[in-house]
């Protein structure tokens, strides 16, 4: 056997390779810009997401061939592609607004070195290649008047976090500036405990931190009942604080990146309730700036359509009609008028299109205010993917000699419009979801007698409903129990179902008519397989939390198994503006009904009695197919639904 060389020796081999991709990938990132030179004279779009597939295609069979896993390769390059579609965007908004480019911008951010907002910042004025002066600030407020006031060139504001949701100071802010977003810019945020080197964690009696990095560590602070904490205007603050203290028995919430200039360490990392912890920053100017029609752009805009019945559903029937997206709606009360809201919506469209401007001219008519704050370059780049069979690594001998086009498979989501444009409908027994039926279905307590679970089914039935879910939370399902409650349901003329909120209760399958998908676990990957295999109807219902691509992935799933009658469930997600109360995103109802063509029903059990019955027939408008109620209903639940079918 070969003796092997140094470790020595070998480290300085992998310092050497490390420098020389670096290099190369430098020059990919000079070769990239000549791309947008190239996309500036001939005007093409930014993307060209076919090339990427191919691109990807052709690497990870390369790599392959090199002994490197496909899962690496498509993370890399999905990286490279990233920086590379930034920096271009970056080049080509230059381009377009001489006026801005300048060697060194003034920004003003919240708090000082070492904030999340400084991070945001530094990182924004490195993809433009400019110095960055520092203009810390203690507000919100006092970041806009740097701004207004000429102090600053820039502002940068943290507008919301997918741990904490939105930051309701800046949306207040928002409405009484006249400054303009001109661009936004999105960070991980990796939210470690920092204290002086050597601390102990043992020894951490105080924890200073901001309200925000407070809220999306909750679960972590929960776990340590004897920290005392203490909040601070900014992370930079927090970390000051620490670094100043005469004892080793304090620490600060904040980044490693951060703590490192104020020489603290992190002796505990991954704070983050969530797994994916990010925010999003707006980058304010005194003046509005132009976007190239090549790149992605968002347009922002507020508006207060007053308290006209059904004037938010025209609004966004506006933008549904122009086929434009919107990305984000936000709510905020309007100072001195109570009962009456701001709305801020994203538009994922660019000022100068005539969609656009159009819609805007229509909703001038419909609103009592309106003005867009911005129009700005979208700075969210959406990994290219490629399919699950395009990953696998076949053995040579089972390869087929034809291989199917790229550009098929492209467009291969089950649920997309372009894969079915037509509405689907599916049918269990009398219940029929989708196309021009609307459902009604009502979810009831398993534990209830078969007296009174007999006398609730035959009011049910006698109100308008076509179908009963049994839920049971305990550990363990009673079949005899559950076979007794199904039998009392459909003598009473009903569809049975039953709630999935664990994986044991799959064992009700082959019991029930149809299944439905707690939110809770929408991302278990088991039981979506599981659900596939079936022949049954599954309602897939939204984590509070999930994104909508993130709730189709989860569809998607189920339907690439086999089971093509899956129906879509909103029960809500969490408000920003009230982070503890679930509320039903109806912006996210047009998304879906542009997108999909599976059916869309509505769970109006976490809506609060105040806003159902608005919310419910804003979603009939939006053309849902159903809705789900708990049992029994209250005499408004029944006029509520009378008025639905009609």
């Amino acid at each position: 056997m070969n003796k092997p060389q140094g470790l020595n020796l070998t480290r300085e081999q992998i310092t050497a390779l490390d420098n020389e991709l670096l290099s190369l990938l430098s020059k990919r990132r000079e070769l990239s810009l000549e791309v947008a030179k190239s996309k500036e004279v001939d005007i093409r779009p930014i993307r060209d997401t076919q090339r990427e597939k191919e691109l990807l295609e052709r690497l990870v069979i390369a790599g392959r061939e090199k002994g490197l896993d496909a899962h690496f390769v498509i993370s890399l390059y999905q990286s490279i592609i990233e920086d590379s579609v930034l920096n271009q965007q970056a080049f080509l908004h230059g381009r377009a607004n001489p006026d801005t480019q300048k060697t060194q911008y003034t920004i003003a951010f919240l708090g000082a070195r070492g904030s999340y907002s400084y991070l945001a910042a530094s990182r924004y004025c490195d993809r433009r290649q400019v110095n960055m002066i520092d203009f810390g600030c203690q507000s919100f407020d006092d970041i806009v008047n740097a701004v207004e006031s000429g102090h600053a060139d820039y502002g940068f504001l943290p507008i919301e976090n997918t741990s904490s949701g939105s930051i309701n100071e800046v949306y207040d802010v928002l409405q009484h500036t006249s400054l303009s977003i001109v661009g936004e810019t999105t960070i991980e945020v990796g939210h470690c405990l920092l204290a002086k080197p050597g601390t102990d964690l043992s020894n951490i009696k105080t924890v200073y931190a901001h309200p925000q990095p407070i809220s999306q560590c909750s679960r972590y602070l929960s776990q340590h009942p004897e920290f005392k904490l203490e909040y601070c205007s900014s992370s930079a603050e927090a970390m000051t604080k620490v670094n100043d203290a005469a004892d080793n028995n304090v620490a600060a919430i904040g980044s490693a990146e951060g703590g490192a200039l104020y020489q603290l360490s992190a002796i505990e990392e991954g704070l983050a309730n969530q797994k994916i912890n990010q925010s999003r920053f707006i980058v304010v100017a005194r003046k509005a700036v132009e976007v190239p029609s090549q790149l992605p752009a968002k347009t922002t805009l507020i508006m207060a359509t007053g308290q006209k019945p059904g004037a938010l559903v025209e609004a966004l029937l506006i933008l549904k009609a122009h086929n434009l997206n919107m990305s984000k709606l936000e709510s905020r009360p309007i100072p001195g008028t109570p009962w009456e809201e701001m709305f801020y919506i994203d538009i994922d469209g660019n000022l100068a299109n005539q969609d656009v401007q159009q819609s805007i001219k229509e909703l001038e008519r419909l609103t009592r205010f309106i003005k867009v704050l911005g129009c700005y370059p979208c700075e969210t780049v959406k990994p290219t993917q490629l399919t699950q069979s395009q990953l696998l690594i076949e053995p040579e001998s089972s390869k087929s000699t034809e291989t199917k086009p790229l550009s098929e498979v492209s467009n291969s989501a089950k649920y997309s419009r372009q894969y079915q444009p037509e509405d689907s409908e599916v049918m269990c027994k009398q219940l029929h979801i989708g196309g021009a039926h609307f459902a009604a279905i009502q979810i009831a307590d398993l534990r209830l007698d078969d007296t009174a679970l007999a006398t609730l089914a035959k009011q049910s039935k006698e109100t308008g409903f076509q179908a009963l879910i049994l839920q049971h939370s305990a550990t363990a399902v009673n079949e005899l129990q559950l076979k007794k409650s199904i039998k009392v349901i459909e003598q009473a003329g009903l569809v049975s179902g039953y709630l999935i909120e664990q994986e044991a209760d799959l064992v009700t399958a082959n019991m029930v008519d149809l299944l439905m998908l707690t939110g809770q676990q929408m991302y278990n990957q088991t039981i979506l397989n599981q659900l596939g295999s079936l022949n049954i109807p599954v309602i897939i219902e939204r984590n509070n939390m999930a994104s909508v691509e993130d709730w189709l992935q989860a569809v998607q799933t189920v339907l690439e198994q086999g089971n093509q009658q899956v129906i879509l469930c909103d029960s809500g997600v969490r408000s920003f503006a009230q982070p503890d109360q679930i509320a039903l995103d109806l912006s996210a109802l047009v998304t879906l009904k542009q997108q999909s063509h599976l059916p869309v029903i509505c769970n109006l059990i976490q809506e609060g009695c105040e806003f159902k019955s608005a919310k419910a027939k804003a979603a009939k408008q939006l053309n849902v197919n159903g809705i789900i109620m708990s049992l029994p209903c209250n005499d408004t639940d029944i006029s509520l639904l009378r008025e639905l079918y009609c």
